[in-house]
């Protein structure tokens, strides 16, 4: 999905239009998972594929627990708070997607974590193209079913309240 808020001026002040500006990184660093397997399978662990393992790595150790932690602690709160019962469950079921594509994750690091440093490692195509497709939809589906819902359920202030929260969030962290 084309980031409809997309411009260098997005910030904690408008909290949707950063998570989906995060969005877009993550089809970014996703995709570029399988251009790093191939890569690998034809040059090695060499100089290039570290810098891509460690920038892959860089965001989905440190940018993305944030981001899950903006929706869970912040957003998704608000809207099974105020939304109805089918909204609920699919915010239910869109939050669980946090644990699953978490888990696939953790099933890539050490592959990245070894290449990042040099080391020869074998990036599985089957996992690495089910992270590249899995956490892109899951991305869609928020910006499709979730965010729509809270520009309309969340006011003015409790969205810059929430934009606060993520600005501190990301100082506390650096």
């Amino acid at each position: 999905m084309r980031n409809p808020f997309a411009s260098d001026a997005v910030g904690f002040d408008t909290p949707i239009a950063m998570l989906i500006a995060c969005h877009d990184r993550v089809r970014h660093y996703a995709g570029l998972l399988p251009k790093l397997a191939g890569h690998v399978a034809i040059h090695g662990a060499d100089a290039e594929a570290a810098r891509a393992a460690l920038a892959i790595l860089r965001y989905f150790d440190v940018a993305v627990p944030l981001h899950h932690q903006d929706e869970d602690d912040d957003v998704f709160p608000l809207l099974r708070e105020r939304g109805d019962a089918a909204l609920r469950a699919r915010v239910d079921e869109i939050a669980a997607e946090h644990d699953a594509l978490g888990l696939q994750w953790q099933t890539l690091r050490p592959a990245l974590q070894a290449l990042a440093v040099g080391l020869a490692a074998t990036l599985d195509a089957g996992v690495v193209q089910a992270f590249a497709q899995d956490y892109p939809a899951h991305a869609a589906r928020e910006e499709r079913e979730l965010y729509p819902h809270a520009t309309r359920l969340i006011g003015a202030d409790e969205m810059a309240g929430i934009g606060r929260t993520m600005a501190a969030r990301r100082t506390h962290k650096d």
